[in-house]
């Protein structure tokens, strides 16, 4: 014989299931505490300032002017690891005194590891003489060095900002292969009269074409002329203006009289047969010559 309760199915159930909700809230509340989120990293970071300054003294007006531009590389620079990228400063400083030819007028490069603190000592701190430099197809540094009135540039690793070459034109530079973009840089070195190395101060030397990787220098060719006027004349940065254009099949380079001198201009071809100066087919006018050389 059922006694009356009093309840009714639903509330029986409901009581009935009561213990399970609650084991099942105290499991719930009994997980094991979760690990605290990982602290966000540092940033890094670092304020560098531009200054202009104009003073008055005696009449000349003096301007001085320092910039400081920061730029990141792409990967690859060669040199470095392949998925490494630097941090890039370049720091300029020149002083100019108005109505006065030329000024003085440097460039600082400097390199850190991307993530690495830019107050650190960088991988490298080079200090020249100009007023510019740009990065070139992830690979070079281009100072431009023409302070004065003679246009110039010095070429630069990226890497570690050591030397390739100097250029008297500006820089040519094309890829050899469509497939792997396999660059190559190319320059002419016009030396000047006070040049440090005693082989280009011969009065026949004309010029040194530079044919270069991203690492290094492929080939050297020196032109010379039998005639030492005809060279000084060629060799002039004020009676001569100089030309370099080419792709990977060859190079010509041209040599045009400034006025008021005769509008006479000299040619010069060298073709490019696997990836190096072909000198043996290169084409110039009578009395001048080109040939392999090394510095």
């Amino acid at each position: 014989m059922c006694s009356d309760s009093g309840m009714t199915p639903h509330r029986f159930l409901s009581v009935a299931l009561l213990p399970a909700v609650i084991a099942v809230v105290v499991c719930a509340q009994q997980r094991p505490p979760q690990p605290p989120p990982a602290a966000a990293a540092k940033p890094l970071g670092v304020q560098s300032s531009s200054t202009y300054t104009q003073t008055e003294k005696n009449g000349q007006t003096t301007v001085e002017i320092h910039n400081v531009t920061y730029h990141v590389s792409g990967i690859g620079v060669p040199g470095r690891p392949a998925e490494e990228r630097l941090l890039l400063r370049k720091s300029t400083r020149s002083r100019h005194v108005l109505d006065e030819i030329g000024s003085l007028a440097t460039v600082t490069l400097e390199a850190w590891p991307l993530g690495t603190d830019p107050t650190k000592k960088p991988l490298y701190s080079a200090t020249i003489t100009g007023d510019d430099a740009r990065v070139v197809e992830n690979a070079l540094w281009v100072v431009d060095r023409g302070v004065e009135e003679v246009q110039w540039w010095s070429v630069l690793k990226l890497a570690n900002a050591l030397r390739l070459f100097d250029t008297y034109v500006p820089l040519l530079h094309f890829s050899i292969s469509r497939e792997v973009g396999t660059e190559r840089y190319i320059g002419l070195e016009v030396p000047p009269d006070d040049t440090r190395d005693a082989r280009l101060k011969d009065a026949h030397v004309v010029a040194v074409l530079e044919y270069a990787s991203e690492d290094q220098v492929i080939r050297e060719a020196l032109i010379t002329c039998d005639d030492p006027q005809r060279a000084r004349l060629l060799r002039s940065y004020d009676d001569e203006t100089r030309e370099l254009a080419g792709t990977p099949q060859g190079l010509t380079i041209s040599f045009s009289g400034n006025y008021p001198s005769p509008l006479e201009t000299v040619t010069v071809a060298v073709p490019i047969l696997n990836d190096d100066l072909d000198l043996a087919r290169a084409k110039l006018p009578a009395g001048l010559h080109i040939a392999a050389w090394k510095r």
